[in-house]
């Protein structure tokens, strides 16, 4: 049977609205699934007036179970919130950043009900959502406090790399203090299960250090001494076939060519620039993106959440520039995760 996954249209300023039409006017995703839209009937009718070459329909549904979920119709669940005549595209405002959140709350509620099988946001403006009297640090942290989970962390993807992450939206000074051996051990469990989850039956894990050449024995830094590598002690005497702390400067070339299942890396950039200076393709000849891929999945939560790796790109909304690789590729990860479920 196939699963039900809901899509955010994220803010409705940014790409969000136009790469998920794009990706909804392809038939070969129903083929895989049955994908639900939660957020405004305005702005998909807006753009669809634009494109009318599309020759799609809006079915507006309450319950899940009510929709079509065949080629040339986006069943949508509507939040009513967007008003096109006030909604300025490629802008941050409180409206937008209101829906963007409202969309979310919607879609973790609809799977919580097990009304949908897996959920796929579209980005988010972090300014526009505070702006807006919701705040959160991002996405991650709306799913945490909206599930009642407490240990959960960030998984980037693309193609044969896979990074998760010890800390994600906090000044580096911070995030050094919260790479301790009870964290860097939880990620470490997180990673295997998502790993399994996804089919991998032996994951290999490999666990970044934090300082250069890992501290070098202490001269550079203590923390793989008195953290990162007990936890990976630990790990191994559970089981887990962690690898580590390795250098990560070689790592991540090592975990892309296939030594490695996934990187456990220790703070936001470490995991993040390695990925997208493979996922995202910058030309230099015609000024634009000619790839910009990559999926960013939440583990240890209740439920499933992957989601684009790219953030509203307010300077191409409304354009009909814009890839929808990325929300293919997060809703390929979220079919594979329900489906193993």
């Amino acid at each position: 049977m196939k699963k039900r996954i809901g899509i955010t249209l994220g803010d409705p300023a940014g790409i969000g609205p136009e790469i998920s039409i794009k990706a909804l006017a392809k038939p070969e995703l129903y083929d895989r699934c049955h994908p639900l839209l939660i957020g405004d009937k305005s702005v998909i009718e807006f753009y669809l007036a634009k494109h009318p070459e599309l020759d799609l329909k809006v079915n507006v549904i309450e319950n899940p179970q009510d929709g079509l979920y065949e080629y040339g119709t986006i069943d949508l669940v509507d939040c009513g919130i967007v008003k096109m005549d006030h909604l300025q595209i490629g802008e941050v405002s409180v409206m937008a950043g209101d829906a963007a959140f409202q969309y979310v709350k919607k879609v973790i509620e609809l799977a919580l009900d097990k009304k949908i099988d897996a959920t796929v946001t579209n980005p988010l403006n972090k300014e526009a959502i505070n702006a807006a009297g919701h705040h959160y640090a991002g996405h991650t942290e709306i799913y945490a406090d909206l599930t009642d989970t407490e240990k959960y962390t960030m998984m980037l993807a693309d193609g044969n790399l896979r990074v998760v992450h010890i800390s994600t939206h906090v000044s580096l000074r911070e995030a050094c203090e919260r790479a301790t051996k009870e964290r860097v051990l939880d990620v470490i469990r997180i990673a295997d299960k998502a790993c399994k989850d996804l089919g991998i039956e032996n994951p290999r894990i490999a666990v970044a250090g934090l300082n250069p050449h890992c501290g070098e024995n202490g001269l550079f830094g203590t923390e793989e001494i008195e953290h990162i590598n007990p936890a990976v002690e630990t790990a191994k005497a559970e089981g887990i076939n962690a690898f580590g702390s390795l250098p990560a400067d070689t790592l991540f070339s090592k975990a892309n060519g296939g030594m490695y299942d996934i990187v456990v890396a220790m703070y936001h950039d470490q995991g993040h620039i390695p990925l997208k200076l493979l996922g995202f393709v910058y030309d230099r000849e015609t000024a634009s993106w000619k790839a910009v891929q990559g999926v960013n999945i939440t583990l240890g939560l209740p439920i499933i959440r992957t989601s684009v790796d790219h953030g509203t790109a307010f300077d191409q909304a409304g354009k009909w520039t814009a890839s929808e690789l990325s929300l293919e590729n997060a809703i390929d990860y979220a079919i594979r995760l329900a489906e193993n479920a």
